[in-house]
């Protein structure tokens, strides 16, 4: 395994922040709060994928 990239991995502790309040969401029967963090969800990981595809084109990956 080569060196951690930090970036993916604040990325997917961010994803999995956001899939937690989707479910503590559901808990309160909140739908707001779901929707906001289903909106962060897809913000988070779109940013993740977009800079993992601009470091492979940078061959940085």
């Amino acid at each position: 395994m080569k060196d951690i990239k930090w970036v993916f991995v604040l990325y997917s502790l961010a994803a999995v922040a956001a899939m937690c309040g989707i479910g503590i969401a559901v808990g309160m029967r909140s739908v707001p709060v779901a929707i906001i963090a289903a909106i962060a969800l897809i913000f988070v990981m779109g940013n993740g994928f977009k800079t993992k595809k601009k470091m492979r084109e940078q061959g940085i990956l």
